[in-house]
C-alpha cells in the first residue's frame, strides 16, 4: 500500500524520521497504512492492481477479501505518532454514528504500543461513577476527578470499546487497529487553539456515548504474553477483529488460509516475504486464496483479519 497521512496539531516528525515515510511538515500525526475511507483511500503500490484504490478493489474485486459481507471495506490500520497529548475523547458504536453521523459505522479501535517514555501513560476510562455524576464532570470542566490515567509501557496492548474515554499521551507511537470510521467527539482539548481558534468539542454526543461507569482497566488492558518466534500469536478477538503478533526470527511459515484476507504491518526490523523484501513500515494485505506465507529475517509484524461466521 501507499499510505496516506494526516497533519495534526499534537503530530511530530517521528514517522519521517524513524519510519522513513516521504512526507513533508513537522506536525505529522498519522499514518494510514491500510485504509479504504473517504478521509484517506490507500492506492496499491505495484503488482497487476498498481494505481488502484483499496476502496475500488473492494467495490470490484471482492474475491480477493473472500466475498464477505459489507457496504464498505471494515478496517482501518494507522500507526499514530503522538509528539503533544491528543484530545480527551470517545467514539459511538454502530447504532448511534449510523444515525447521528450520517451512516458512519462505530469505532472500536484497538492500540499496540510502539515506542514510549519510561513513565508513560495513557487516558482509558473515567471515574465517574453514575451519568449525572458524570454529566457534572464534564460540564464542571472537573478534569483531574474525572480522567482515568493508567501506566503503560512499550508492547502494551489496550482494547478501546465505543463508549470508553481516552486519550493518547505526547511520547506515545502506536499501531491502531480500529473499525473503518473516522468518527471522535472531542470532550476537551486543553484549551489549545488551532489557526487562532479552539478546536471543535463534542460534549452532547460525548455525555450521549460514554459508557457509565467505566469498565475496570483490567477488562481494557490485555496483558501480551512472549510469544513464541515464528508463530501468529493472537493478542484480541472481538466482533469487528481479530489481531496478532508475529515475530519473525530467520524463517517463518505461515498458514492463513481460514482468513478471508490478512491484513499486516511491519512495526521493526526488515526481511522478506516469499522473496518479497518488506521493511519497518511497510503495510500490506494478503488476499483470499494466499494460504500459506514464509517471512524471512527479523521483523516484528502486526496482523489483523475480520471474523468470519
Amino acid at each position: 500500500m501507499n499510505p496516506v497521512f494526516t497533519h495534526n496539531i499534537w503530530g511530530g516528525t517521528k514517522l519521517r524520521d524513524e519510519y522513513g515515510y516521504d512526507i513533508e511538515g513537522d506536525d505529522i500525526g498519522e499514518c494510514w497504512g491500510i485504509a479504504a475511507h473517504e478521509n484517506g483511500n490507500c492506492t496499491i503500490k505495484e503488482g497487476m492492481y498498481k494505481g488502484e484504490t483499496l476502496a475500488g478493489l473492494w467495490s470490484e474485486h471482492r474475491e480477493l477479501f473472500g466475498n464477505i459481507y459489507g457496504d464498505r471495506f471494515p478496517l482501518l490500520v494507522k500507526i499514530i505518532d503522538a509528539k503533544a497529548d491528543l484530545s480527551i475523547q470517545v467514539h459511538p458504536d454502530d447504532a448511534y454514528a449510523a444515525s447521528h453521523e450520517n451512516g458512519s459505522l462505530g469505532k472500536m479501535e484497538c492500540w499496540y504500543i510502539l515506542d514510549c517514555k519510561e513513565d508513560a501513560s495513557l487516558v482509558v476510562g473515567h471515574n465517574a461513577r453514575t451519568h449525572e455524576e458524570l454529566v457534572d464532570m464534564i460540564q464542571g470542566k472537573r478534569w483531574s476527578d474525572f480522567i482515568r490515567e493508567i501506566p503503560v509501557k512499550k508492547g502494551d496492548f489496550i482494547q478501546i470499546d465505543p463508549g470508553t474515554v481516552h486519550a493518547i499521551k505526547g511520547g506515545i507511537t502506536l499501531l491502531e487497529t480500529q473499525q473503518n470510521s473516522d468518527i471522535t467527539y472531542r470532550v476537551y482539548d486543553y484549551d489549545r487553539l488551532s489557526g487562532g481558534k479552539p478546536r471543535e468539542l463534542h460534549v452532547k454526543q460525548s455525555i450521549d456515548v460514554i459508557t457509565v461507569p467505566a469498565k475496570p482497566v483490567s477488562d481494557s488492558v490485555v496483558n501480551v504474553s512472549a510469544g513464541k518466534a515464528n508463530e501468529l500469536s493472537k493478542l484480541i478477538s472481538c466482533k469487528y477483529y481479530d489481531v496478532y503478533k508475529l515475530d519473525v526470527e530467520g524463517k517463518a511459515t505461515i498458514d492463513i488460509s481460514d482468513n478471508p484476507f490478512t491484513i499486516m504491518s511491519v512495526v521493526s526490523g526488515e526481511g522478506s516475504i516469499d522473496g518479497h523484501a518488506l521493511t519497518k513500515g511497510d503495510h500490506f494485505i494478503l488476499p483470499c486464496g494466499y494460504d500459506v506465507a514464509t517471512f524471512e529475517g527479523c521483523m516484528e509484524i502486526v496482523a489483523s483479519t475480520v471474523p468470519v461466521a
